[in-house]
Parts: C-alpha cells; sequence; structure tokens
C-alpha cells in the first residue's frame, strides 16, 4: 500500500476503544471505591454523583487527543504529500479540544453542585454557581482551562503550517496545570509535592495516550513511514512513562501515608492503576525490542503492531477508570492530616519555626519539580557534551563545570533555607529572588547550552520539527528579537519585579503553589535574559556595542538599587493579608522584615554587577583585539593600502592650505 493512495485514510477504532473502555471501567471503579455513594448531609443527587466520574473521564480522554494529535503532527510525522497529515491530525485535535471544553464545562458545573450541596434542578444553583464560582479553586481552575480550550478549539483545525501543530501542543499544556492544585493530592499533608505530582501525571499521561491514539488513528495513511513514527513516538513514550510512574509513586506515598493504607478502597484502587502501569511498560519495552521494527517489511509487517498498540490503548483507558475514582474515593485513615494553622492555610506549607545560624545548611525541603528541572538539564547538557567528545570534537569542561553549578545553585535557592524561609518571611524570599534571578543565571549562561546543543543534535531532513529545528526556529523568531534587545530584557528584569511586588500578583504568588512556580520561572527566565543579552555567547540577534551594554547594565543596577532604598524605607507591608495574617510567634515586626529584604536587595546585587560589568569588558578588550587583528591581516595582504589613503588624504589637505 502506497503512501500516495492511503492519505486521508484514518482508523476510528482507537477513539471508540479509548471511549468505551474508560467510561465502563471507571463507573465500575466509582461503585468499588464508594466515590458515588449518597451522602447524609447536603446530597446533591445521584445525576451529579455519577455524571462527575463520567465527565472526569471524557474530559481526560479529549484532553489526551487533543495535546497528542499536535504532538504527532508537528514532532513525529514525516510530512511529504500535498495533502498534508498535519491537517488531518489539526481536524482531529480541533474535535477532541470541543470535547474537551464541554466535558470541562460539565465538570464545573457537577463540581459546584456537588460543593454545594445542592442538585442540578435546584432553584438557588444558578444564583449561587454565578456568586461563587470565581472564589472556589476547583470551579475557578476549571473557567481558566476551559478558556484556554476554547482558544485552542477555534484556532487549531485551521492552522496548516508547520509550526501550527507545534504551538496547539504548547497551548494545550497550560489548559491542564490549572487543574493540578484542586486534585486530591493538593490537599495532603506535602502540599507542595502533591500538587508536583498531579502537575506532571496529567501532563505524561496526555501526551503518552493522546500520542498513540493519533498515530493510530492516522495510520493507514503512514505507509513506509510508519516505522520512523513508531520509533520516534517510542522515544517519547519512554520519558512519559517514566515521568508518570514517579508522579504517581510521589502521590501515592503522600495520600496513602504507609504501607496499611493500601488495605483501603482506596489502596486497591492504587493497585490497580500501578498493575496496569506495568502492563504497558512491558508492552512498550516489546514495541521497542519487536513489533517496531516489523513495519519496516512492509505494509504486512505493520498488523503486529497495531493489535499490540489498539492493545495498549485498551489498557490505557483501563488505568484511566481508577485513576479518575480514586480521586473521589476517601484516602486512608493511615494518610496524616495536615496542620490546620494560619501558616498552613495561607502558604499550603507547615511552620518552619525560627531560623538559626545555621539554617543555610541544615534547613531543606526538597521541591521535587525544580528538582527534576534542574536534573534533566544537568544531565541532557552532560550527554550532549559527551556526544561530541565521543566523536572527536572539542567542548570547553570550563563550560560544563559552570552550567551544573548554575543549576545546583538554583537547586539550592529553591529547596534549601532560602526556598524554605521565603515562603513565610519577606527578608528570605528576597535572598531566593536574587539567587534566582542574578546568582543562577551568572553561572548558567556561560554554559552557552544553544551553541552545545546545534552541534550535538542531527538535523531532520522529513519537514518534522525536531529538537533543533524547535532551536533554530526560536534563535530565529521574531519574539526573541524583541526580547532579546537589552532594553526590553532590562526592562523585565527590573520593573517586572517591581511592579509585580506591589500588584495584588505577588500575595497570589505566596498563597498558591502555582503562582509561586511562575514567580520562580519567571525570575529565572528574566534574569537569565538579562545575563545573556549582557555576556551571552549563544546565537541570537545581533548584540549591541560593549560600551551600549555597560550603559544598559549601570543603569538597570541603579534603578535596582532605588527599590531596594524603597523597600528600606517603606512603612507599608507588601502583600498585607499575607504576611500580615501569618501570625508567626517568633516574628512579631513583618514591616521590619521587609526593611531587611530591601536592604539585601540594594547589597545582594552589587558583586554579580560587578561580576557582570568585568565580563562586558573582557569582550570589549577581545572584540577591539580581534578588530586590530583584522586590520593588520588585511595590511599584510594589500600593504596596508588604508593607510597609505589616509596619508595622501593629509597630503592633500597640506596642498590646499
Amino acid at each position: 500500500m502506497s503512501t500516495t493512495s492511503s492519505i486521508g485514510r484514518t482508523s476510528s477504532s482507537p477513539l471508540a476503544v479509548l471511549g468505551l473502555v474508560a467510561i465502563v471501567v471507571v463507573l465500575a471503579a466509582t461503585a468499588f471505591g464508594g466515590g458515588a455513594a449518597a451522602l447524609e448531609l447536603g446530597d446533591p443527587g445521584p445525576l451529579v454523583r455519577w455524571s462527575i466520574p463520567i465527565l472526569r473521564t471524557l474530559h481526560d480522554a479529549a484532553a489526551a487527543v487533543t495535546v497528542g494529535a499536535p504532538v504527532v503532527g508537528a514532532f513525529l510525522v514525516p510530512e511529504t504529500t500535498r495533502t498534508t497529515r498535519r491537517e488531518t491530525l489539526a481536524r482531529l485535535a480541533g474535535g477532541a479540544a470541543i470535547v474537551w471544553f464541554l466535558a470541562g464545562l460539565g465538570r464545573m458545573l457537577t463540581d459546584f453542585a456537588s460543593l454545594a450541596g445542592i442538585p442540578l434542578t435546584d432553584p438557588q444553583y444558578l444564583s449561587q454557581l454565578v456568586a461563587f464560582v470565581w472564589d472556589l479553586d476547583s470551579t475557578r481552575t476549571a473557567v481558566i482551562s476551559s478558556v484556554i480550550v476554547a482558544v485552542i478549539a477555534v484556532t487549531v483545525p485551521p492552522a496548516k503550517s508547520k509550526g501550527a501543530p507545534a504551538r496547539a501542543a504548547a497551548a494545550s499544556i497550560p489548559a491542564l496545570l490549572p487543574l493540578a492544585p484542586a486534585g486530591h493530592s493538593a490537599a495532603s499533608l506535602d502540599h507542595m509535592s502533591g500538587v508536583n505530582a498531579l502537575a506532571f501525571h496529567p501532563v505524561s499521561a496526555t501526551v503518552w495516550i493522546g500520542g498513540l491514539v493519533a498515530l493510530l488513528v492516522i495510520r493507514p495513511s503512514l505507509g513506509t513511514h510508519l516505522a520512523v513514527t513508531t520509533r520516534r513516538y517510542s522515544s517519547i513514550a519512554a520519558r512519559c512513562f517514566v515521568l508518570l510512574v514517579s508522579s504517581g509513586l510521589l502521590a501515592t506515598r503522600i495520600n496513602i501515608g504507609g504501607l496499611d493504607g493500601l488495605d483501603s478502597r482506596y489502596g486497591v484502587l492504587l493497585i490497580l492503576k500501578a498493575v496496569a502501569a506495568v502492563v504497558l511498560g512491558v508492552i512498550g519495552w516489546w514495541h521497542r525490542s519487536r513489533t517496531i521494527a516489523a513495519p519496516e517489511a512492509g505494509a504486512k509487517g505493520a498488523a503486529p503492531f497495531v493489535r499490540l498498540a489498539i492493545g495498549e490503548v485498551a489498557v490505557m483507558a483501563t488505568a484511566m477508570g481508577p485513576g479518575v475514582a480514586v480521586g473521589r474515593t476517601p484516602t486512608p485513615d493511615s494518610a496524616e492530616a495536615p496542620p490546620r494553622t494560619i501558616v498552613y492555610d495561607l502558604s499550603g506549607y507547615p511552620d518552619p519555626g525560627p531560623p538559626s545560624s545555621t539554617s543555610w545548611l541544615t534547613t531543606w525541603q526538597v521541591d521535587w519539580l525544580w528538582l527534576a528541572v534542574s536534573v534533566i538539564a544537568i544531565v541532557v547538557y552532560v550527554r550532549w557534551a559527551l556526544r561530541l567528545r565521543a566523536r572527536g570534537d572539542h567542548w570547553p569542561v570550563l563550560r560544563t563545570i559552570s552550567w551544573v553549578l548554575g543549576w545546583v545553585v538554583f537547586f539550592y535557592f529553591t529547596s534549601a533555607g532560602p526556598g524554605v524561609y521565603g515562603k513565610v518571611l519577606f527578608s528570605w524570599h528576597m535572598i531566593e529572588h536574587m539567587g534566582v534571578a542574578m546568582i543562577a543565571p551568572l553561572l548558567m549562561v556561560p554554559g552557552a547550552p544553544i551553541t552545545l546543543a546545534l552541534r550535538a543534535m542531527r538535523a531532520r531532513k522529513d519537514k518534522t520539527l525536531g529538537p533543533r529545528e524547535v532551536i533554530l526556529a526560536i534563535v530565529h523568531s521574531s519574539y526573541l528579537r524583541v526580547l532579546a534587545n537589552p532594553a526590553v530584557a532590562a526592562s523585565l528584569f527590573f520593573f517586572s519585579p517591581a511592579i509585580f511586588y506591589y500588584s495584588p500578583l505577588f500575595e497570589l504568588a505566596m498563597r498558591t503553589h502555582t503562582g509561586h512556580v511562575l514567580m520562580m520561572a519567571h525570575f529565572l527566565a528574566s534574569g537569565y535574559m538579562f545575563v545573556w543579552v549582557l555576556i551571552g555567547i549563544d546565537p541570537g540577534p545581533k548584540r549591541w556595542p560593549p560600551l551600549a551594554l555597560l550603559v544598559v547594565l549601570l543603569a538597570t543596577i541603579s534603578f535596582h538599587a532605588f527599590f531596594g532604598v524603597i523597600l528600606t524605607q517603606s512603612t507599608e507591608l507588601l502583600a498585607p493579608d499575607y504576611f500580615g495574617r501569618l501570625d508567626l510567634q517568633w516574628m512579631t515586626d513583618p514591616a521590619a522584615d521587609q526593611r531587611k529584604g530591601g536592604a539585601i536587595a540594594r547589597g545582594v546585587g552589587e558583586a554579580p554587577t560587578l561580576v557582570l560589568a568585568m565580563a562586558v569588558a573582557r569582550q570589549w578588550m577581545r572584540s577591539d583585539g580581534r578588530e586590530t587583528t583584522r586590520r593588520d591581516r588585511r595590511a599584510d595582504r594589500d600593504g596596508d593600502l588604508e593607510l597609505e589613503a589616509y596619508n595622501r588624504h593629509l597630503a592633500e589637505l597640506g596642498r590646499r592650505d
């Protein structure tokens, strides 16, 4: 079967298997776990109780296809025909996004009815929904997610360019993340780890499940391209499997408290999920070792892969059922309940107690999100460097050391004393801010990760977007030209935090884990961009002259010092409903601690500024040296014609005088 004759043919059986099996299993799992049992007080009725798991299943399945289809279209499937496979996958993603949107709205309506304890037909339902929909975490996040999904549903289907599915996939991920803080792990004792696990879990699951479903849907049109597509998918699926299992184990540890919790109905559902995960891991290994190579033999060789992949979708759908039902099942008694204190209610973290002189080294609260990001950044970088060395190319060891130290410093400031006490003390928060935004980027940027990536990764020749193509697209994009303008980068580095601290966003970032994660990500990104435009060696937009960069640096740091002076003299508390209400027994004057934070902001920036200024001056001297060398070489080639022309010009002026 040729590729041309098979274009446009698709298979809908994976969608049917995913939807039907998932709904049947979730109904059985919900009944077993008691998630749809009638409530003694405030019962919303059987319609609401049973609709919640069904809508959640449809929501998750549609989300998986919405995310997975553009991933396959952008990064996996070769595009060599006029009738593009990307268009087929875009229509699939657009249809799934509509289902995702409708299921999300249904979830929001039924969740509110369950929380309010009233049926959907109650005369007071609509008025209470309008009054409280934005005040409740679960309904507010559902509204935010639905808005993002609505935009995806409208914009994805017409998109035909190569970068459109990549942008659609990237835009779909934020629609999943707002739901993480409202999950059952988010209310556990280890709030931070619970939210992180719930954030990683759906992202890895949707890419894995949705990618396989999309691959099977367009499988009849792939022809000889099935082998290369499945190999690329298998590489992504393996990473998703590791991430899914890791986040699942973390969530399990948080929710059951100990092995005794496995005896409960909640534990049984988790065991069923674990068994399904093991089966999927075995199927994935079988794919990689046996069936992926078969399609290379021709169309008949694809049959074993298709049969096993359909079975894999069925197992995935089976795993979705307990996954949804466990969110409606009460956690076992062995799970440790969070403390009911003002500090925990406001921040989501227990009171760490007064800091001591050794808290810089002895106080730790590992942020698993940033630990995972740091480890991945280091491992990927080192693998690229070793790849260059293996093929005989040179990569400076000092760059590798600088990159690794940068991420170690970042992890320290987010998980050690500054990260722990930064959640309850403004002064320590400012230390964390300075470390993430100034010290860590100062070590990361000299590592030149973009240069290393472009040298280490291979280019693709089949019109798909591999990692190298994505990096090149970003480097040459108009967005980066704007952001890499030193004036813009300096403004983002200084003005955005200054505005942030005096806006309600600061309090939101301190009260919610998602806001705190976004705050740290912004500090790191803005600091990295600022350092990069000053001393970066990676490819990008045209650099400004060193003198102009020194002016930008001095102006930015002057504004930064001025911001610190304002804080040291301020009497009005920032985020007063947060720092003013923490009621720390060992911290009686939050305003004084804020002024101390201002002094830290003013003083900590001096050393990094000096280092940056010295680096810019060094680049200036190097550029002058290179220009002098270039002129000397040209003079050697042409007999210094430039000097002779200048002397003739002076002689002509003398004759005129």
